[in-house]
This record gives structure tokens, C-alpha cells and sequence, in this order.
């Protein structure tokens, strides 16, 4: 029997996620979260009680528990309770190179209601509603844990369901394109040619780009390249010459490279050297 494809795990070693746990203080039901930069998300998660979101951008949505809003980090909101002692607040911060592919699928807060949610993520939220209703020792430990575990069953509920018609979950929720999409998140280095992707996916090159261009409104290439300069941005950014984050990130050569960080949008200033 052929192992059951996993789309996730190469994705979740290029997000590193770190993820940390708050609990509001006593009796407070109104929490203020102003804009702030980085590759970071909020998880907000009520196990009991009502939960409702106003944005920056003017978006208000509400859900009965339980259920998650999930917003970046740059979009400021307020999250409003019914039940306070029923709320759990976590951050990930995701430290990975592909950490944008990610947050782009985020443009505006998702308020989701969690009562038709797998069964995996259900046990989570059981487990984080049992905690905060009964609090015992070992309450803080136990509860990062838990945010570790909802972040990754939240990963796996949005491709299972994808709240969107296109994009990353729709990708991963796809039985071929996501073939294509594990490959090149586990070896972005590899060279890879339209060929060799839809021989992934087991389409001919033609159905593959359509489909793939479809779910993830671009095309695969793009796609690619945009993860390839995440990477060299990333190793740049921690010290790397050009040589060694062209090497890491699958550039044939350090003048593409640099052609390419010289393209980018995403360029923060940072001085690269050619050791």
C-alpha cells in the first residue's frame, strides 16, 4: 500500500513555527491588538461563550464558541468575549522561509467556527476548553503544548476545508497539485522543470499548469521562485555570502541571485557580501 502523502510537514519546517500561549487577566473581556511587523499570527480561541472581531480594515465578524479568529500580525483588531476565563491567546511566530506563502493566505482576520471541525482539531479544543474551565497544575507547560498542536490542527482543518476558492489550502487540498506542492516545499533546491512537476502530480504539462494556476493564481514557476528568494533573503539575512544562500535556495549562479534580491520588493536594507 503506497504511503499516504503528507502535506504538511516539509510546509511546517519551512514556517519554523514558535508558538506562544496568553491567558487575559481575570475578568477581562476586551483585548486591543495594535498593528505590529513581523511574520507573526494571532490564534485566538474561545471554548465557550461568544467571540467578536473588529479590524483596522473595518471588518467585524462574530462566532459562537467554539471557535478561532485567526489575524497577522500587521492588522490591528480588537477581540471582544462573553466568557473571559474561556480564552486562550496564542502567537506564532514563524521564523522559516516560507513564512510569506503562508501569510498571504490572510489578507483579512478568519473568524472560524470550529463545530464542524475534524476530529483531531476537535480534541484539541477539548482539551483547551477542559484546561481553562478547570485550571490544574501545570496549566502553563500544558497550554503551550496544546498552542503548538492547534496551530498544526488548524494547518490541517484549513486544507482539509479551505475557507477560500484558491490559494496554499486549496493547493494542499488538491489529490495532484498538492503532489507537486509537497516536492517542491521539501527540496525547493531542486532543479526543477515543468516536466518533473507534473510528473509529480501525474498530469500532462498543460493540465498542470491550468490546475495549478487555478488553485494557486499563479503559475508554478512563480510559485517556485517566490519560495527559492524567501530562502536567499533569509540566509542573507542571517550573515550568508551570496555563494552559500544561492547554493541553499536553488540559484544557478550568484549573479542570478543577485539579479533576483536586486528585483525583489521584500529587499530590508541588509548588505550582502560575495563570500
Amino acid at each position: 500500500m503506497p504511503n499516504r502523502l503528507d502535506r504538511l510537514s516539509a510546509l511546517l519546517e519551512g514556517l519554523a513555527p514558535r508558538v506562544s500561549v496568553m491567558r487575559p487577566h481575570s475578568g477581562v473581556s476586551t483585548l486591543n491588538f495594535g498593528a505590529a511587523q513581523g511574520a507573526r499570527l494571532h490564534l485566538h480561541l474561545i471554548a465557550r461563550g461568544e467571540i467578536l472581531l473588529h479590524a483596522q480594515s473595518g471588518q467585524t465578524s462574530a462566532a459562537n464558541a467554539p471557535a478561532i479568529v485567526v489575524c497577522r500580525a500587521d492588522i490591528a483588531h480588537t477581540i471582544t468575549v462573553s466568557a473571559p476565563d474561556a480564552l486562550m491567546c496564542a502567537e506564532a511566530v514563524l521564523e522559516g522561509p516560507a513564512a510569506s506563502l503562508l501569510l498571504s493566505e490572510f489578507p483579512q482576520a478568519l473568524v472560524l467556527a470550529l463545530n464542524e471541525s475534524d476530529a483531531a482539531l476537535g480534541h484539541v479544543v477539548r482539551l483547551i476548553a477542559s484546561e481553562l474551565s478547570n485550571p490544574r497544575c501545570g496549566q502553563p507547560a500544558l497550554l503551550n503544548r496544546a498552542g503548538d498542536i492547534l496551530f498544526i490542527g488548524l494547518l490541517r482543518h484549513l486544507v482539509a476545508q479551505p475557507q477560500t476558492s484558491s490559494g496554499l489550502f486549496n493547493g494542499l487540498g488538491d489529490p495532484r497539485i498538492s503532489r507537486a506542492l509537497v516536492a517542491i516545499h521539501a527540496a525547493p533546491q531542486t532543479q526543477w522543470t515543468l516536466e518533473m512537476l507534473a510528473d509529480e502530480a501525474g498530469m500532462s504539462r498543460t493540465s498542470f499548469t491550468t490546475r495549478f494556476r487555478e488553485l494557486m493564481h499563479q503559475p508554478p514557476g512563480k510559485y517556485l521562485a517566490q519560495l527559492r528568494l524567501s530562502i536567499a533573503n533569509q540566509a542573507v539575512r542571517a550573515g550568508a555570502g551570496l555563494k552559500q544562500a544561492a547554493r541553499e535556495s536553488g540559484y544557478a549562479s550568484t549573479a542570478a541571485l543577485s539579479r533576483a534580491l536586486s528585483r525583489s520588493h521584500a529587499r530590508d536594507g541588509t548588505l550582502v557580501r560575495e563570500a
